[in-house]
């Protein structure tokens, strides 16, 4: 097969509707555009726009408070983390990362400040574990199955207490 040869499956592009070609082919005079105006005109954007009027995103009041400063983590669940060890996908005998982690698949590093390890599911063998945080039931899971775990972010509650 060459590049000349190829070819779009049948029906996968339209034919273009020629518009302004007389009454008779669908579309002609305006071109589906109406009458006059500043919409019939080429070269428009009006979003948002209301004729001079306040538009509504100005009229209506700000809501709430956005912190662009906090912190995102991506969640890994225990039993997913139990699942990728049966898989192979990582060495349970060996201590486990974050970047292990990223690496097995189980977390996007995409715009996430590290991660954090939820209770849901159930662990079945020891681990040592290094992540950003973890909920204190998922601590509490590792740690009866005779494993540990170690957070690099100290709990929001000590940080409060610390200061």
């Amino acid at each position: 097969m060459n590049l000349n040869e190829l070819r779009d499956n049948p029906g996968a592009r339209l034919k273009f509707k020629r518009l302004g070609r007389g009454i008779g082919s669908g579309k002609g005079k305006t071109s589906g555009k109406g009458v006059k105006g500043q919409k019939a005109r080429e070269g428009v954007s009006l979003n948002g726009f209301e004729g001079g009027q306040l538009p509504i995103y100005r009229r209506l009041p700000k809501r709430g408070f956005f912190n662009h400063f906090r912190k995102s983590y991506a969640p890994v669940n225990l039993g997913a983390l139990d699942a990728a060890i049966e898989a192979g996908k990582i060495d349970g005998s060996q201590p486990i990362t974050e970047a292990i982690l990223f690496a097995a698949g189980l977390a996007t590093q995409n715009n996430k400040d590290g991660i954090r390890l939820l209770a849901e599911g159930t662990i079945t063998r020891a681990i040592t574990i290094t992540v950003s945080g973890a909920s204190v039931t998922a601590k509490a899971a590792v740690e009866a199955a005779g494993g540990s775990v170690t957070t690099t972010v100290a709990p929001k509650a000590a940080a409060a207490e610390a200061a």
